[in-house]
Order: structure tokens, then C-alpha cells, then sequence
């Protein structure tokens, strides 16, 4: 429902393009938080009111309009927001039911296992087309009771307004509010409320008319001969899982260490690692045979636009390059993670990111309704996403004071998307990668098998 202090903002073109993909399955965003304490719902709820209070965008609804097709952002003048929690009996009715999604012999955590439940809701979202003309909350919290003192909080958001440069702020100023007691903070700011199209300046967008019809009919054209992970079950109903590795302090230093020797960020690394796992994972092995892969690097644009934004500034201001890389099997990791990243700063140089932001958008939506575009109608558009900007937290003190003992961010890919979409942190000194893929298209083994195959190519390496 709207009154007269409620804004509205119809979404721009990339919001719109999430908008679309989150029925199907990807861009549900997930912050879970693992506590070894109770929490103090007072507290939480006007640290959470304060955030909507600084970032209006958390204050929105997401409406559709049958009529025009449109999806539009409501945004009330009073903070909302719901908090659901459920004690320990009700969450283990969850494990139980979930346990049951998990394909394989593979033993998953608690934490784990409510973090995919909560990864594969979609319905508030779902329901908003065929519902007609209604609305749907933008933000929702669940906090889950797992053991005696052990609790669980997911923050479940639309990834049309919340990128990962979103999600680790959001964090970052949550712990803040929590750990002053819920004092201080909150102040309502002028933050842009605009989508990322309409910050992009014009110069750097320009593409004629035949280049972008020649860039549209060479990405579908040559989506259908990349390779692609080996599919395990392409008729069955997908959902995401999760598979993680974590790399300890020293083998991080030295990772790290080698990559400002050779003058390259850990993305093109973690690319580079990912691509000879997959590859030899394929049964190539060294048989020279040349295969062709394709990487989506996510490029956050907040400094780029017009004017300016800071991490801070909350929404989806983030824009894909798309790559492809042939692999024959027997590189050294550190000349293919150099061909990455050379590759990917050329596409930077030539506004890339801004020049296909609406052709992409635009195959992402035809491929939303069209899934038999791509092989074996699995919607993989590549082999995997990551993003050129590695988090770095060194807040695990103020964490530890708070009780948090663990804490992931991802989104959900299971319908249009990659095999891998990896979302890494150096925590502390500590190198932490999660995986998200969709099951049963991959299996829980198959993507363990390639995470401990890359691990160990970086460790080595």
C-alpha cells in the first residue's frame, strides 16, 4: 500500500533483469550469522530499524505491475522489519527436512544446512507476478535456535538491491550498532537512490547500433561451444548448495605475497586454479585437447559512476565482464592467472563492463524464459562468476565480543547462472572461498572434489 510519504522508483535496467531471474532461482542474497549466544531482539530490532533508517533502500517493497510489466521500489518513510524466530524444536523439524535435499554422503553442519534452506526461498518474490498487483518485502531476518546457547541469524534480501558490496557493509555497520548496545548510529542520510544505469556517465556506455547487434549474436553464438562442467542430472527440480574451503593464515600469506610480486589481485588466481581443476575434473586431463571455458568477473562500479558512491551506498551497482579462456591442460598457474588478469584489464580499458551491460541484461532475460537456449537446458552461462575485489575483514575481534563464531554471504544461481559462483574473504589472514552451484546439475562430490582440487593448486602454487 502506498500514502503520500511513500517513494516510488521503477527499476532500472540491471534491477529489472534480477527482478526477473529471482523466481526462476538466482539473486536471492543470504547474510547468516553463527552465534554462541541468545539474541537480544530489543537490540537487534532497532540496530536493524537504524540500518533501514541510514540506507532507505532497506526500507523498500518490490511491487509489479501486470498491466505494464514493470517492477517498481516503495519506499516508506517508516523503518519495518520483521523478525521470525523458531526454538529448537521447530529448527530441528528443518535439519530433518532438509537433510533430506542433500544428494550424497557428504555430512554438512547446522549452519550449513539452514543457510540452504533459507538460500532456496524465494517465495515472497516468487508469488509477486502471479499474485497480480501486490507487493513483497524487500528485506526479511529468521533467527533459528540450534542448541543450547547456539543460535543462527539469516538476512534473506533481493540481490536487486543488495550486491556483495551491500552485504559486507551491511555487516560491517551491524556489528557496530550491536556491539554500542544499539546506541548511536542510524542517522537518515541522502543516499542515491538511483538504479546503476542511471549513474553510468554516457561516454562510457556508448555502443553503436551494428556492435551491439554483432555483441548479441556473438555471446549466443558462442555460449553453445564453451564446455561446460560435466552435467550430473539436468531434469530434476535444482536448488542451491554450498561447498567452502578455507586456506590457513601462512598458506594465505604466501598466496597473497606471490600475488603482489606479480601484480595480480587473488580473483585472477582463484580463476586460474578453477579452470585446471575443471578442466582435469573433465577427464582431459594432458591430452592437449584445447577447451574453451567461460568466467564472469563481477566488477563492483561504485567509483566509476556519476556522481561517485562509497561502499556504503546501498544497491546493486555492480557489472559483469565476460570472458572465455581456452585450456589444454599442463599450465602453470601463475602464466594462466596473468593471461586472466591481462585479459580482464583490457576489457576494463575498454569500458567492457559499461559498453554489454545492456546486452547482457538483455540475454539473461531471454534466457530466464527461454532455458532451452543453453545446453541440455541447464541456463549455465559459464563455467564460473567471481568477483575482481577480494573482501578483506579483520574484525574478528569485535566479533568474537559479540559472540559471533562464524558468518557467510552468498546468493543463490540455481536457475539462469554459472556452475561456481565464488564468493571470497581473506578473514583475519585466512583465505575463506564458498561455492554456491546448483543441485543435482552438479552433485555435492563433484563440487568438493573441485574446490579440494583448486585448494590444492593454490597451496602448491
Amino acid at each position: 500500500m502506498e500514502d503520500s510519504t511513500t517513494r516510488r522508483r521503477v527499476a532500472a535496467c540491471s534491477e529489472n533483469a534480477w527482478c526477473r531471474a529471482v523466481p526462476g532461482g538466482t539473486g536471492t542474497g543470504i547474510l547468516a550469522i553463527s552465534s554462541t549466544a541468545a539474541p537480544n531482539l530489543p537490540q537487534l530490532q532497532n540496530a536493524l530499524h537504524k540500518l533501514q533508517n541510514s540506507h532507505p533502500v532497506l526500507k523498500s517493497k518490490l511491487h509489479y505491475n501486470p498491466t505494464s510489466s514493470t517492477f517498481s521500489f516503495l519506499t516508506s518513510s517508516t523503518p519495518f522489519v520483521q523478525l521470525k524466530m523458531f526454538g529448537s524444536s521447530e529448527t530441528s523439524k528443518f535439519l530433518n527436512d532438509q537433510n533430506a535435499h542433500n544428494n550424497g554422503n557428504i555430512s554438512i553442519s547446522p549452519f550449513q544446512i539452514l543457510l540452504e534452506r533459507e538460500l532456496n526461498d524465494n517465495t515472497p518474490w516468487r508469488n509477486l507476478q502471479s499474485s497480480g498487483d501486490g507487493t513483497a518485502d524487500i528485506l526479511f531476518v529468521n533467527l533459528y535456535e540450534v542448541g543450547l546457547g547456539k543460535w543462527v541469524a539469516i538476512f534473506r534480501l533481493h540481490v536487486a538491491v543488495c550486491d556483495r558490496t551491500t552485504a559486507v557493509s551491511l555487516l560491517e555497520e551491524l556489528l557496530v550498532l550491536i556491539k554500542s548496545g544499539g546506541g548511536g548510529g542510524g542517522d537518515k542520510k541522502e543516499e542515491v537512490e538511483l538504479g546503476l544505469e542511471d549513474l553510468v556517465p554516457r561516454n562510457l556506455s556508448k555502443k553503436p547500433l551494428l556492435a551491439r547487434g554483432l555483441n548479441l549474436l556473438s555471446h549466443s553464438v558462442n555460449s553453445m561451444r564453451l564446455t561446460n562442467l560435466k552435467f550430473k542430472d539436468v531434469k530434476s527440480a535444482r536448488r542451491s548448495q554450498l561447498a567452502r574451503f578455507q586456506i590457513n593464515q601462512t598458506e594465505t600469506h604466501k598466496i597473497l605475497s606471490e600475488c603482489k610480486l606479480r601484480g595480480l589481485k587473488l580473483s585472477s588466481v582463484l580463476v586460474a586454479a578453477g579452470l585446471v581443476a575443471a578442466h582435469s575434473s573433465g577427464g582431459h586431463g594432458f591430452d592437449r585437447h584445447h577447451r574453451k571455458y567461460g568466467i564472469i568477473t563481477l566488477v563492483d562500479c561504485r567509483r566509476f559512476l556519476e556522481p561517485p558512491l562509497t561502499s556504503h551506498d546501498f544497491g546493486f551497482y555492480h557489472a559483469a565482464i565476460f570472458n572465455s579462456y581456452t585450456v589444454r591442460g599442463g599450465e602453470d598457474l601463475w602464466e594462466l592467472a596473468k593471461k586472466v588478469s591481462t585479459t580482464l584489464e583490457a576489457s576494463k580499458n575498454s569500458n567492457k563492463h559499461f559498453t554489454d551491460m545492456s546486452d547482457l541484461n538483455f540475454l539473461m532475460c531471454r534466457v530466464v524464459e527461454n532455458p532451452s537456449l543453453t545446453t541440455s537446458g541447464a541456463m549455465r552461462t559459464s563455467l564460473m562468476t567471481i568477483f575482481e575485489d577480494t573482501v578483506f575483514d579483520n574484525s574478528g575481534e569485535m566479533q568474537k565480543d559479540i559472540n559471533i563464531d562464524d558468518y557467510i554471504g552468498c546468493a543463490s544461481i540455481h536457475g539462469i547462472g554459472p556452475s561456481a559462483a565464488v564468493f571470497d574473504t581473506v578473514r583475519n589472514g585466512r583465505l575463506d572461498c564458498v561455492c554456491v552451484y546448483p543441485s543435482p546439475l552438479h552433485s555435492r562430490e563433484q563440487m568438493e572434489a573441485l574446490l579440494s582440487n583448486m585448494k590444492a593448486l593454490l597451496v602448491k602454487g
